[in-house]
């Protein structure tokens, strides 16, 4: 794929400052007011953390497995958006707002597919969202023009690489396990990504489905920005916002649908297999996977599944993918699912010898 830096060109110092005091709005008010302090609450529990919902760590629905399979559903479909209203909120927002700036700024990628991915990774790390709340943001970094290695780069970045996050898995578990969770990343980041480059991918030729006009007073460019924002937000909206929806009805039908006791069982590579399968298909929020591999883990779960659960838990789900495989190629959607399920199944057997 190619990009026309045209509107780049076009674009003046007045436009690219009011798209980054918008970003920096928007980040702002959502770090500060509720993502950082909602996740340092839950590094100060500490051992203590804890999960209500099947997919959530508090729920608006209570869920019974007596109700019936159509209202637990349902329920668990409502506690997921409820649970992620903020952060799909700030996503929507700042997904458009990324899109806006980085349609004025002229390279938005270099000929190193590593670097690329780097680059990505340095993008995606400070986020500090899910997967899920990432993927709107996702969308208008590849819209914009960014590589594929870094936009997938950057998915896996924000939901792993938080530093807070990072400090609850080498808290809650021992370093080796922490380690090889580490090491997943590292490898999705800088091998998986890369070698999803497209070849056809330059730096000429595309037309950005955001322009930005000329500007040349502070009331053109505010015009500007603020058109070119409506336009890139309803872009960003109109790809995944539908997933979302989806993905939030069949993540809850997946959860639903496993039998109550099914990580009981005695491991075998099959139950490896499976737990890995149901994990990365599901989408749940951030740092959801390191405490409930750790309930699960402190409540007698085997340590293989836990291990798996924590390796492909919130590092992708049907909702991210299905979005790269719109954007970007099913193709890629279903080597990122399917790579995240081969990396869980590989830890899940190393910690056996743990």
């Amino acid at each position: 794929m190619n990009f026309d830096l045209a509107g780049s060109n076009a674009s003046t110092w007045r436009s690219k400052l009011l798209a980054i005091l918008l970003m920096l709005i928007i980040g702002g008010i959502f770090w500060v007011d509720s993502r950082y302090p909602a996740l340092m609450k839950r590094y100060d529990a500490g051992q203590k953390v804890s999960a209500k919902g099947a997919l959530t760590f508090g729920t608006v629905y209570a869920v019974d497995r007596t109700m019936q399979l159509t209202t637990r559903v349902y329920r668990t479909t409502v506690n997921w958006l409820d649970a992620n209203r903020i952060g799909m909120t700030f996503s929507f927002l700042f997904g458009p707002a990324a899109l806006t700036f980085l349609a004025m700024v002229k390279t938005r990628r270099t000929k190193s597919r590593y670097l690329n991915a780097l680059l990505g990774a340095v993008a995606g790390t400070p986020l500090a969202v899910c997967t899920n709340c990432a993927t709107p943001i996702a969308c208008g970094f590849y819209a914009a023009g960014m590589s594929t290695e870094s936009v997938l780069a950057a998915m896996f970045a924000s939901p792993a690489l938080n530093v807070v996050v990072l400090a609850m898995t080498f808290a809650l578990f021992p370093a080796p396990v922490a380690i090889l969770k580490l090491a997943t990343v590292a490898f999705l980041i800088f091998v998986f990504a890369p070698l999803m480059a497209s070849k056809k991918e330059t730096a000429e030729g595309y037309s950005c489905p955001i322009q930005i006009p000329v500007s040349e007073t502070w009331g053109q460019a505010i015009w500007g920005v603020m058109k070119s924002y409506a336009k890139s937000f309803w872009y960003v909206f109109r790809v995944a916002f539908p997933f979302m929806i989806l993905g939030a009805i069949l993540g809850a039908l997946a959860i639903e649908l496993l039998p109550q006791n099914a990580l009981t069982a005695q491991v075998t590579l099959g139950g490896i297999v499976l737990v890995a399968l149901v994990s990365a298909f599901l989408p749940v929020p951030m740092a959801f996977d390191v405490a409930i591999a750790y309930i699960l883990y402190s409540h007698g779960v085997p340590l293989p599944y836990a291990v798996t659960i924590l390796c492909t838990l919130g590092i992708i789900s049907v909702f991210s993918a299905s979005v790269l495989g719109k954007t970007i190629s099913w193709r890629v959607g279903v080597a990122a699912y399917g790579t995240v399920v081969v990396l869980g199944v590989l830890a899940g057997l190393i910690s056996r010898m743990f």
